[in-house]
């Protein structure tokens, strides 16, 4: 632990909630504190424990070393100018999503060298600080975005707090995150939300087909229990890349349509075949 480490994480739910849990067990910060606009959020954190004290923004950037940014993207769009308008040698760490608006709005900020733009690639369909897991990192990849912006002393402090949750390190320019995070978490969110309002659609004894729904359903649907709040501003500052893969996924769909109604089951089986060589990627 270092002297004085103490943290604020603004946006005490799955994430701030699980960062603040991990920190305190292996006893890295000195005091960790909360700042959630929700005043059930904040009651939770404090029953909880994931939380020693929950205090307004400013208060947090006066009595932090490190301020961590969990809250939806849109909110860190409005937050991380605000934040390094008022920092000196604190270090602020952005969790978002999405990284190309909020490291282009903060740019020429004179302060910017204080900022970590960082992405764990971990998480559930939950919300709210009483979603957090205390493991939820383990052995998940934390991508850091532009680091060589970034002050050394600023990233090392970052590092050790992924090194804490124990993540692996993964490094990549905005764009590069942005088209990624795209194919392999907005689609799929995206791709669950559809299947949920199919079936909530066309299923008029809901009832029923919830008797028959098995684990396969279950695993694919599972993300539509995703917040709005926290998705809707996802989906709103990564739009260009997520309409590219919408196009692309609405062309496969539109492909196994065709098959199915032409009964061309030969062309049919082939494109299963072939999705079968997702296997290289996911075993």
């Amino acid at each position: 632990m270092q002297n004085n480490m103490n943290i604020a994480i603004v946006g005490v739910g799955l994430i701030g909630g699980s960062i603040a849990m991990r920190l305190r067990e292996t006893h890295f910060a000195t005091r960790i504190y909360g700042v959630d606009k929700s005043e059930s959020n904040q009651k939770k954190a404090l029953q909880l424990g994931l939380v020693d004290e929950i205090v307004d923004l400013e208060t947090a950037i006066a009595k932090c070393k490190v301020l961590v940014l969990t809250v939806p993207v849109d909110a860190i769009m409005q937050l991380a100018p605000y934040i390094l308008d008022k920092v000196d040698q604190q270090v602020v760490i952005d969790m978002g999503s999405t990284k190309i608006n909020i490291l282009q709005h903060i740019e020429r900020h004179p302060n910017r060298g204080r900022y970590i733009a960082a992405h764990p690639m971990a998480g559930t369909e939950y919300s709210g600080p009483e979603a957090a897991i205390r493991d939820l990192f383990r052995d998940k990849v934390m991508v850091y975005v532009e680091a060589f912006k970034t002050d050394e002393d600023a990233f090392d402090i970052a590092e050790n707090i992924s090194e804490q949750l124990e993540m692996r390190s993964v490094f990549m320019n905005a764009e590069e995150h942005d088209m990624h995070t795209a194919y392999v978490s907005h689609i799929s969110h995206i791709t669950s939300f559809a299947l949920a309002l199919t079936v909530l659609q066309k299923e008029k004894s809901q009832g029923r087909i919830f008797e028959l729904a098995g684990s396969g359903f279950e695993s694919t649907v599972r993300l539509a229990k995703s917040s709005p709040d926290m998705w809707t501003p996802i989906l709103k500052q990564n739009r260009e890349n997520v309409l590219e893969v919408l196009e692309e996924h609405i062309k496969q769909l539109q492909k196994i349509y065709n098959n199915l109604e032409e009964e061309d089951y030969d062309s049919l089986h082939k494109l299963i075949k072939r999705s079968n060589k997702i296997k290289r990627i996911i075993r």
